[in-house]
């Protein structure tokens, strides 16, 4: 019996009210070029808005915005769907045995670009730190004078990406995987007029909505890639793709030494405006997941994105999709047996990496320049930094995919942490040893990124179907929750933005994790997800017998 529910679709989007997801992307791309006159019309003071009150085009624009997000939301609820009970039996181990074929070549492609666009929103924040420190007299490791914490910008963006990775888990598992990737970038657009916000508290509060697009949509496109990336290529394919991490780092390093100093800052925002076009643009080549739409009753539409990825359609009364009916639908799940021991292992992992990217890396830049650097040779450095491990991204994703997730996992976290703790013992004396100074900041300037997109990978292979988005923003919302803890400290002073500071903070807690891993992780290279579910669910089961 196939699932009886109609949607209208471009591309293969699909929405309930496709006249008002449109009328709702207009209104969010006019509100922000309503917005920009003002900011072009500060050319001749350096683009510095400071003190300047808000025009009427500037106020319609964000009641366009507002309204266009609202608008674009309502057209991408799906209706209500009922889950054919014989939907399930389509095998699934048709999508891992198919081969390569153009449609993964695109679809990874889009993938590699997409993650770019999103990771990029985060990274500017420690690229204008500096540039609004300036303008708004705030206070930072520049300016100690100054009176209004400079930390509070980057801590309301990252404070909505915990909200966000949270709220876009549970979208994904409740309006799609491919819905909740085009609202993300609908809100990149909108958001992009912080770029041209006259006030430092205006600055402070689009951040925060910022950071809902940002937190939520790298995990959500991962799940994607997991469930339809044949099993044998989905490791190594998602680590690299997700090694794209460190790519968005080159790109806005490069962006902000060669645009900031003739735009200031706010251009670093405004490219928001493109990219986030150019998203929905790419949209169309982004399929839903099958596995998603055969555990919602969308039967047709799951045959459809199969076939169209090479896979055999056969039907499987014993299908290990089935074992999922079991796992209840709700986030509790993952803290509860036979979940609970893999979600700390790789919460403790993620909280270290959100202490080391909203730590050291995001106060880097202005240590360097206190450091006797200028500001376009620190700029530089980084970009080389994360130049100089780039190609290694390519041996990390031949380790996830061919040797071991597990210990690749272990691997990364280990060595961030060494190189962290080689920062904690030098200080700011490493300015003088530059070879050092290089060597050490590969680690925390690429390596972070690596172990982001291994534990993105991780993370949604390790859960069913039914808990594959809400386990993957939990993931990512607890690397953004240590950016607020640790950025939070920076804001009332307990914890001053040093070198050596913020490396000890960030090296203890990935030590830890690497330990952590080494007990509780599980090995998912080469495997079809449901085989890593029913392990789990007869481990737990044998367990329960044993009365452990």
């Amino acid at each position: 019996m196939e699932s009886d529910n109609t949607y209208q679709s471009w591309g293969g989007i699909t929405y309930g009210h496709k006249g008002a997801f449109w009328a709702g992307i207009w209104a969010v791309i006019v509100g922000v070029i309503l917005h920009l006159p003002m900011y072009l019309k500060a050319h001749d003071v350096g683009y510095r808005l400071v003190g300047t009150p808000m025009d009427l085009p500037m106020k319609i624009g964000m009641v366009l915005i507002v309204l266009g997000m609202i608008l674009t939301l309502y057209g991408l609820l799906p209706k209500k769907d009922e889950t054919d009970p014989d939907v399930l039996s389509l095998k699934v181990r048709a999508l891992d045995d198919a081969p390569i074929r153009g449609s993964h070549i695109a679809l990874l492609l889009v993938m590699a670009a997409a993650v770019t666009i999103d990771v990029m929103k985060p990274t500017t924040l420690s690229f204008v730190i500096p540039g609004m420190t300036e303008e708004y007299g705030l206070k930072s490791p520049l300016n100690p004078d100054g009176t209004v914490p400079a930390a509070l910008l980057p801590l309301s963006g990252i404070t909505g990406t915990v909200l966000g990775s949270f709220l876009w888990g549970w979208l994904g598992d409740r309006i799609g995987r491919r819905a909740s990737i085009l609202l993300a970038a609908v809100s990149f657009i909108g958001t992009s007029i912080c770029g041209s916000m006259p006030t430092y508290a205006m600055n402070v509060f689009m951040c925060f909505i910022m950071g809902f697009g940002v937190g939520g949509m790298l995990p959500i496109m991962y799940t994607i890639m997991a469930e339809t990336i044949p099993a044998r290529h989905r490791g190594w394919i998602m680590v690299l793709i997700g090694g794209d991490v460190v790519g968005a780092y080159i790109l806005t390093s490069w962006l902000a030494a060669e645009l900031v100093p003739v735009y200031s800052w706010r251009i670093l925002w405004l490219i928001g405006l493109p990219t986030g076009i150019f998203l929905i643009f790419l949209n169309r080549w982004i399929p839903e997941s099958p596995r998603y739409l055969l555990t919602h009753g969308r039967n047709v539409e799951a045959k459809a994105v199969m076939e169209r990825f090479g896979a055999k359609i056969v039907e499987d009364k014993s299908s290990k999709l089935k074992v999922e009916q079991g796992v209840k639908d709700r986030m509790i799940q993952l803290f509860q047996p036979p979940f609970s021991y893999i979600t700390a292992a790789v919460l403790l992992l993620a909280l270290g990496v959100g202490l080391v990217s909203f730590g050291f890396q995001l106060w880097i830049p202005s240590n360097l320049q206190k450091m006797g650097f200028t500001e376009a040779e620190a700029n530089y450095m980084l970009r080389d930094s994360a130049l100089i491990g780039f190609p290694l991204n390519f041996l990390i994703a031949w380790l996830y995919g061919f040797w071991s997730s597990k210990r690749t996992l272990i691997l990364l976290s280990g060595l961030t942490a060494l190189s962290l703790f080689g920062f904690t013992l030098a200080g700011e004396a490493i300015a003088s040893n530059q070879v050092l100074l290089y060597a050490l900041l590969v680690m925390p300037i690429w390596g972070i990124s690596s172990i982001v997109s291994v534990l993105s990978a991780y993370c949604v292979e390790i859960y069913p179907t039914r808990l594959r988005s809400r386990g993957s923003g939990l993931g990512a919302g607890f690397s953004k929750a240590g950016g607020v803890l640790i950025i939070g400290l920076v804001a009332i002073s307990v914890a001053p933005p040093s070198i050596a500071g913020t490396a000890l903070t960030g090296a203890v807690p990935m030590a830890l994790a690497a330990m952590a891993l080494v007990f509780f992780g599980i090995e998912t290279h080469k495997r079809q997800l449901e085989d890593i579910t029913v392990e789990q669910l007869k481990r737990w089961s044998f367990q329960v017998e044993r009365g452990e």
